[in-house]
């Protein structure tokens, strides 16, 4: 009978440490060092680190299946579970470096203009297609009932990271306009794209703990889905009003500059008078450059209709209707529709359905969002931080990272148990508590460093999705490993 294989060995791991040190170091060396010294540094540093993380992740992958063979319920083994945890995690990270490769000086086919166009391809149309094709096929009445509470851990895990957050940020204090700013940073996270990429690293895997493959991707790219949509009215609503800066102010610490008025007029000989000379009682004819447009059709204006129209139109605008909308939540709101009327989905989604060529059609698309998303997020490292670290400081950004990484997936997974203690999750469904925990778990959502642009703080916003990412890579691992032991 032959003897079992040892375990990993102490310097095996000693290795991958030192590896993953290594890579850290470089990365942050790389962007604090002169532009000259940069592309030896990332040439040689880089390329060895990563190697050496990925030749202990290729020796350390047959030595755990050969115990797991060896152990029998390879679910109880923690090297099963440290397997189904990292492995994914992995695939990811060498998605991410092709995109860095490609983005790279050496490489140059992925230059900025191109993640850009990557970036658009995915959001309008390779995520819409895999969102409406999975959800789609797999919601029902019946899942719509249980699935309620799904959009409720979105909320609440916005509550929660949010308060965490908040204690974060009266413990380091941060810079005076950063305040909200940092609250947000921990409190959003990414409860889309990256746990997308996950499940479907993870249920590449025959061996996955969940069971079949083509069912594990389906209701987990479902209950995924399902969760998008609060997470958009939350960014547009909740975020949009907290990243605004103090009033009065910007990021860049200037005062608002007021809108250049017209001189007055002498009311005696409708003449313009300088603008040095004081005139009294002439504030209401200061009238802004730069005013709104008025309708030229008076009588449009005057009449019900067009009162009911304008009243839509304001609606629309202060509601952030348009910026809710976006690809993503109509696809997930027609895959709802679809889904949940027997006519229409025997109709569309089904597999002998007269129109499942359109279905098929969304599942090939969306099989190619996975892939381009990594090349784009790992091309995106490529411009580092950029100044936004200056601004914030060192403190306030490792403040974000621990908070958003370490501080608020206990919170969540406290809510996860107390929600199942209370009866609101679905009896034996271990994706659907896993994909909850999940929610919890990711690093900042990179939506908001698009509503940060908007609000003139983009590049600190995209320094703190730099080192969050970078580090996440390594905490979703050992909070993946956690589950997986808690949920087998």
């Amino acid at each position: 009978m032959p003897s079992p294989p040892a375990p990993p060995s102490s310097k095996s791991v000693q290795n991958l440490a030192l590896s993953v040190v290594h890579f850290v170091v470089v990365l942050i060396a790389s962007f604090h060092c002169p532009r000259i010294e940069r592309p030896k540094i990332m040439q040689v540093g880089f390329l060895r680190s990563i190697l050496g993380i990925l030749r202990w992740i290729v020796m350390e992958r047959s030595l755990m299946e050969a115990m797991m063979g060896t152990q029998g319920g390879g679910g109880d083994s923690i090297l099963a579970s440290v397997k189904f945890a990292v492995l994914p995690i992995a695939k990811v990270f060498a998605m991410c470096f092709m995109g860095f490769l490609m983005a790279s000086k050496y490489v140059n086919i992925l230059p900025a203009n191109g993640r850009k166009l990557l970036n658009g391809l995915v959001f309008s149309l390779l995520l819409p297609c895999l969102i409406f094709s999975q959800l789609g096929r797999a919601i029902t009445v019946q899942k719509l009932l249980e699935w309620w509470y799904i959009p409720v851990n979105v909320v609440m895990g916005t509550i929660s990271g949010s308060l965490v957050g908040l204690l974060v940020a009266l413990v380091v204090r941060p810079p005076h306009p950063y305040f909200k700013f940092t609250i947000i940073h921990i409190g959003i996270g990414n409860i889309g794209n990256i746990p997308l990429v996950l499940i479907a690293a993870l249920c590449r895997d025959e061996s996955n703990p969940f069971g079949d493959s083509d069912k594990c991707s389906q209701d987990g790219n479902a209950y995924i889905s399902f969760g998008q949509w609060v997470g958009a009215i939350i960014l547009y609503t909740y975020v949009f009003q907290m990243l605004s800066p103090p009033p009065g102010e910007t990021f860049d610490g200037i005062d608002e500059e007021k809108l250049p008025t017209k001189a007055p007029l002498d009311n005696s000989t409708h003449k313009r008078l300088p603008s040095k000379v004081p005139v009294k009682h002439t504030a209401p004819e200061q009238v802004p450059l730069l005013k709104p447009e008025v309708s030229e059709v008076i009588g449009l204006e005057s009449s019900k209709s067009g009162k009911i129209i304008d009243r839509l139109y304001y609606l629309i605008e202060k509601l952030k209707i348009k910026q809710i909308m976006q690809p993503p939540i109509v696809a997930s709101i027609l895959g709802i529709v679809i889904g949940v009327v027997p006519f229409l989905k025997h109709l569309i989604l089904t597999d002998d359905a007269p129109l499942f060529f359109f279905t098929d059609s969304c599942l090939i698309l969306g099989e190619a969002m996975i892939p381009c998303i990594l090349l784009a997020l790992g091309g995106n490292l490529v411009d580092g931080p950029g100044a936004g670290s200056k601004k914030l400081g060192f403190r306030t950004t490792a403040a974000i990272i621990f908070g958003r990484l370490v501080l608020v997936p206990p919170a969540g997974l406290g809510i996860v148990t107390l929600a199942e203690k209370l009866g609101f999750l679905p009896v034996g469904d271990k994706m659907f508590k896993f994909v909850l925990l999940l929610q919890h778990s990711m690093p900042t959502s990179v939506l908001s460093g698009a509503v940060a642009n908007l609000r003139g703080c983009g590049k600190e916003s995209a320094a703190v999705l730099f080192w969050v990412h970078i580090f996440a890579v390594f905490s979703m691992s050992a909070w993946i490993i956690l589950y997986i032991r808690i949920l087998f």
